[in-house]
């Protein structure tokens, strides 16, 4: 079995000193600690890797997803020798997808939707009524995104694909879903999900086939430091302060988190040993 034994980064929530002003600035903190992966039971997971046209092609699309910018940035920067890497290695590259049909006529969707069978039937959610649907409406205009940006957001969405440097290969598996991704990652053999993708507070946590999902299934979920971005709010921005809190949930909750070119060298000493 091949492994990559690397450092990995951890959050030690503990122990708070109650004789100080704040109890949790007692705590640990950022920890590295070594850690040893099996390559073919690891799987990176490329989550909503998305492009949606160029920066300024549908200015309202930027003017309430600040990010996109960031999130091309990031996959030309590090993805082609991530991936590379990963795939070199013999480790599984598996893509999270949703948002589109940019991705149904790939053969790894199809040979996903075909190994994980029909999904099970959701329950009943909160029923409808008309006060309901207009609190909805409210929040559409005055939260996100925003009626004076709704058209160019539909427009995106419209043109949406992966990222060039997030293409799948071949056909690596596309799964939409929590249940997909788990029938892939138990045919794969794969107890490890290593996270890349955009938003580590927002999609990579809560859409379908993201850590929570997953992590409720008994998976292992990290995450690659500089591969993920996060929505922020006017007060985080500058600093990058809700990446900074997505992270530490990941280390605290799901996983570990990885630094991306250890990750990348211990790839190719594993193809190598």
């Amino acid at each position: 079995m091949k492994t990559m034994i690397l450092d990995a980064q951890i959050y030690q929530q503990f122990d708070a000193d109650h004789s100080r002003d704040v109890p949790a600035e007692a705590y640990g903190g950022w920890q590295t600690v070594p850690v040893t992966l099996p390559v073919e039971h690891t799987a990176l997971v490329s989550m909503h890797t998305w492009y949606g046209g160029a920066i300024g092609e549908f200015p309202g699309w930027d003017r309430c997803v600040e990010y996109r910018p960031r999130s091309y940035q990031i996959m030309e920067r590090y993805f082609p020798s991530l991936l590379g890497a990963a795939r070199a290695a013999g480790m599984p590259v598996v893509h999270v997808v949703g948002g589109g049909n940019y991705y149904k006529h790939r053969p790894g969707y199809q040979k996903a939707v075909a190994l994980a069978g029909p999904p099970p039937a959701p329950p009943a959610g909160a029923p409808a009524n008309s006060l309901l649907d207009e609190a909805r409406k409210i929040r559409a205009r005055h939260t996100f995104p925003g009626e004076p940006n709704q058209a160019d957001v539909t427009a995106g969405f419209k043109v949406l694909d992966f990222g060039r440097e997030a293409m799948p290969v071949g056909d690596e598996y596309c799964c939409e879903d929590a249940h997909q991704l788990n029938a892939v990652c138990r045919h794969l053999d794969c107890s490890h999900l290593v996270y890349v993708g955009f938003a580590i507070n927002w999609c990579l946590l809560m859409s379908p086939g993201g850590m929570l999902d997953m992590s409720r299934l008994g998976y292992t979920c990290s995450a690659i430091r500089e591969c993920v971005t996060a929505v922020e709010c006017k007060e985080s921005a500058r600093n990058e302060l809700h990446k900074a809190e997505g992270l530490w949930r990941t280390a605290l909750s799901f996983g570990f988190v990885f630094r991306v070119d250890p990750f990348i060298q211990s790839l190719r000493a594993a193809r190598a040993g």
